[in-house]
């Protein structure tokens, strides 16, 4: 693959990805400080994840804040497809999404989509997904939320509410819609084809405006949903995008939770989260210590100092200490990299313990079918 070239589509995330060109090729808005002036304005902050441009990119979000200011509130929606055990690039937009309910005070639906890794991993039983959402779970509800405002919903289990949902979706989406969207063949299964319907129906669960954060990957369900949302009456659903969170092996693509040496998973002990950054962790230092102190490091490559930027470090202040002194080369890499495992160590001992708490929570989470 060239190195200016790179795919981003929901079940497949290839090189380094220009953002920039990616907003003109899906045809999303840029977050602009304006719009970001206009966040602060209604909420009093702006989460770091706005301020570092980890959210970068919209669909109508601009248009749901000024309803918004005018008294029409919203809701929130934003899921997980589960394949695997929950990593870290996971949790971004959860936790986003979070910062949004408490801001917003608002009702918050969480689609588990244990249908879709059926029809689309040929290695996982309809058994095994079930379980990974069950799993998965218990990380989004160990994240804070309450189960009064909000609600986890899990396509199999909950397949009585979401059909009809779905039904009025698939009656106005063709094929060639979808085929031209994910680039379907006629060896899909019918299942992948029908699956958009599905992960549309939480948009229109309550009958007022809805905003998703998620991953720009997931962004081609939602562009057929927001084709399809006027024509049933409904008004179209707001996506506000995060970044892709890299694997610790380079910067382009993203974490997989299919490729253990390349991601943290929620579960993993301080030894395999010491191992895998100290092993496997891309570094933008110089060869050798000599080196990086005489010529410093590149910070914008290196992915502990990403993982700081993204996610575990929210004080700008230390941040720009960290990236000014890896770059000067005052901060060597394993410096840099023994601060990322201190910060993702504490995060999972605290993590770790509310995920097993989760457990005697977690039933009223469940959405219960109408």
């Amino acid at each position: 693959m060239p190195s200016d070239e790179f795919v981003v589509t929901p079940w497949h995330v290839e090189g380094e990805i220009d953002y920039e060109k990616l907003i003109k090729r899906f045809g999303t808005e840029k977050i602009t400080p304006e719009l970001l002036k206009k966040i602060v304005r209604i909420t009093g902050e702006a989460h770091f994840m706005l301020r570092r441009g980890i959210f970068f990119s919209h669909r109508d979000l601009g248009r749901l804040l000024d309803d918004y200011e005018k008294g029409k509130k919203f809701f929130l929606y934003t899921g997980r497809g589960p394949s695997g055990h929950t990593h870290i690039g996971h949790l971004v937009p959860w936790v986003f999404a979070r910062w949004l309910q408490e801001k917003f005070d608002t009702t918050l639906y969480f689609q588990l989509t244990d249908d879709e890794k059926f029809y689309a991993k040929q290695n996982l039983s309809m058994e095994q997904t079930k379980q990974f959402a069950y799993e998965n779970a218990l990380d989004f509800v160990a994240l804070g939320f309450r189960p009064e405002k909000t609600k986890i919903i899990i396509d199999t289990q909950n397949i009585k509410t979401l059909y009809p949902l779905a039904a009025q979706v698939a009656k106005k989406i063709n094929f060639s819609n979808t085929k031209a969207v994910f680039g379907f063949t006629g060896e899909t299964n019918v299942g992948m084809i029908f699956y958009t319907s599905l992960q549309s129906a939480p948009c229109f669960i309550e009958n007022r405006p809805v905003l998703i954060p998620l991953g720009v990957d997931q962004d081609p369900h939602f562009r057929i949903t927001r084709d399809v949302a006027p024509k049933i009456g409904r008004p179209k659903p707001a996506l506000i995008h995060n970044i892709m969170i890299p694997s610790l092996s380079g910067p382009g693509g993203k974490m997989s939770a299919s490729e253990e040496s390349g991601t943290i998973y929620t579960t993993d002990s301080p030894e395999a989260v010491k191992r895998k950054i100290n092993k496997y962790a891309f570094s933008g230092g110089q060869p050798t210590a000599d080196e990086h102190r005489r010529l410093g490091g590149n910070p914008d490559i290196d992915v502990p100092y990403q993982y700081l930027r993204i996610f575990f470090e929210p004080d700008d202040k230390k941040l720009r200490q960290i990236y000014d002194d890896y770059k000067s080369g005052r901060l060597l890499t394993g410096e840099l990299k023994a601060i990322l495992i201190e910060k993702v160590t504490e995060f999972l001992k605290s993590h770790q313990q509310k995920r097993e708490k989760a457990k005697d929570r977690l039933e009223k989470f469940f959405f219960e079918d109408r």
